[in-house]
């Protein structure tokens, strides 16, 4: 829900000019439209178009927007402004940056609901190339209004496909939206700033500043609020992801309900124990579908040197960030779900360091440091949501920061209704096949799971089913025969 509360503010007279007074106002919201606009300006002598190009002057001259019609200037003073916003609009003032704005005469005045840049009137200004304003409006909208505490200094789809990567972009970003990182992270940005552009040290201490800035700047450092997600739809995804699986789906569901009461994470992960193929790990997708989250995976039985996690210092030439925070990296934001796979193997480490204690500090969520970026980032957006197959392996230390859901392995009526009615018709969608065209009897489909009643889980059967939609269309285009149908002979024979 928008949150809109109101201040004065203003900007001091400079050289005798007058000094411009207008009204911040704190919203939340994570879009504008005429009815909660980005800002408010004043009617000048010429009414306003529904789209206006022309500049904001530099915040010295006043606070206006200023546009030409033929041979006359004419200047709409802002009146109330969006808080997050402030900022951006002094920076588009003192690079003279020629934008087009839409908006809606109201009431109050012009508001404007879109920014966009449409010229360039300082060349070394790069980052006010290629969507660099619309990357910041993204940004801007995606966080929350600046507490009142703190001094002020149409969304856009496709604002944040945009990568800052060149120190002036960085630079730029930090002057339009610093205030939007935490404040360590602008801090710690700032210093790393003044590396990157110094001439007293190396060259590879400046590339590995610019490397983290990049790195860090691309990254959304959303807050922990989490809106409330709706049950019946994540019981929908469930149902649509697994077959049967009644306790683990409500252990599930219960941790949707706890969110929607707290709108947090959560402050243990899930820990999803059970044999092989039983489906874990699509249990595991599924949540993150729910959640709403992007998803990345730590494979545990890869991993045996804690630095795989942490990264590497900069003082090493090769030195590169950990794992865990090019997981960041790749998502673009903060909020995100760890899938960790096979945690029961990690405790194996190779001599230098245990794994496992890296985890149980991403886990705790009181922040992680990654040994390349050298700080502090928040964790209380991530959830993690491990897969073991021998719970019994598993340290107590990290056993304790999970709530664990046992996955039973399938019984033989189960599996026969997974084959007939996920498997093969999966199988044959992948293949372009109808159902019609691959028709498995009900002996032959007993078959079929009987032979493979002494393994775990189902991936046996989805290969099988894999198998038999592949000779059915093998036969089909071969032989020109309209379908196949498998008998328990045939099925014999074919996976014999």
């Amino acid at each position: 829900m928008p949150v809109f509360d109101f201040q004065n503010d203003s900007l001091s007279p400079v050289n005798g000019s007058p000094a411009s007074s207008y009204t911040v106002f704190r919203s939340d919201a994570d879009t504008a439209s005429p009815e909660r606009p980005i800002l408010i300006l004043s009617q000048p002598a010429l009414p306003w178009k529904h789209h206006t190009e022309g500049f904001f002057l530099n915040p010295s001259r006043g606070a206006a927007f200023e546009f030409r019609q033929g041979d006359n200037s004419f200047q709409g003073e802002i009146l109330e402004i969006d808080a997050r916003f402030t900022s951006l609009i002094h920076w588009l003032g003192e690079n003279h940056i020629h934008v087009c704005l839409s908006g809606s005469v109201r009431e109050r005045g012009y508001a404007v609901y879109k920014i966009r840049e449409t010229a360039f009137g300082s060349e070394n200004k790069l980052s006010a190339r290629d969507g660099f304003l619309q990357f910041m409006i993204g940004r801007l909208f995606a966080s929350k209004a600046p507490s009142p505490s703190v001094e002020d200094e149409d969304q856009e789809p496709e604002g944040d496909d945009m990568k800052l990567t060149s120190l002036q972009s960085i630079s730029d970003f930090m002057a339009c939206a610093g205030k939007t990182l935490p404040d360590n992270i602008r801090l710690w940005a700032q210093r790393n700033l003044t590396v990157a552009r110094s001439g007293e040290v190396s060259q590879e201490e400046r590339r590995h500043a610019q490397r983290a800035l990049s790195i860090m700047m691309n990254v959304q450092w959303k807050s922990d609020y989490f809106e409330a997600i709706d049950p019946v739809r994540a019981r929908n995804i469930l149902d649509e992801e697994l077959y049967g699986m009644e306790k683990v789906k409500q252990r599930i569901i219960e941790t949707i309900i706890q969110i929607n009461r707290t709108h947090t994470l959560p402050a243990y992960g899930l820990l999803l124990a059970g044999p092989a193929g039983t489906g874990k790990s699509q249990v595991a997708y599924a949540v993150a579908r729910i959640l709403r989250l992007p998803w990345t995976t730590l494979d545990m039985s890869s991993i045996n040197d804690p630095e795989q996690l942490t990264g590497s210092s900069r003082v090493y030439s090769n030195a590169k960030p950990g794992i865990i925070m090019e997981a960041f990296s790749v998502a673009g934001e903060s909020n995100l779900v760890f899938i960790i796979n096979e945690l029961d193997k990690a405790s194996s480490g190779n001599g230098k360091g245990n794994p496992a204690d890296v985890l149980l500090t991403l886990l705790d969520n009181l922040g992680f440091t990654d040994n390349y970026i050298e700080c502090t980032i928040p964790t209380t957006g991530v959830y993690p949501i491990a897969t073991a197959n021998e719970k019994d392996k598993i340290s107590a230390p990290l056993l304790s920061r999970f709530a664990v859901i046992d996955i039973p392995d399938y019984t033989f009526e189960e599996k026969k209704i997974i084959f007939s009615r996920f498997s093969l018709p999966k199988a044959l969608k992948r293949t372009g096949m109808k159902k019609e065209e691959c028709v498995v009897t009900e002996e032959a489909l007993e078959c079929i799971v009987s032979r493979y009643s002494g393994v775990t889980g189902i991936r046996d059967l989805e290969q099988a089913a894999e198998h038999l939609a592949a000779n059915a269309l093998y036969q089909i285009e071969v032989n020109h025969v309209d379908s196949v149908t498998f008998d328990r002979e045939a099925v014999q024979i074919l996976l014999s």
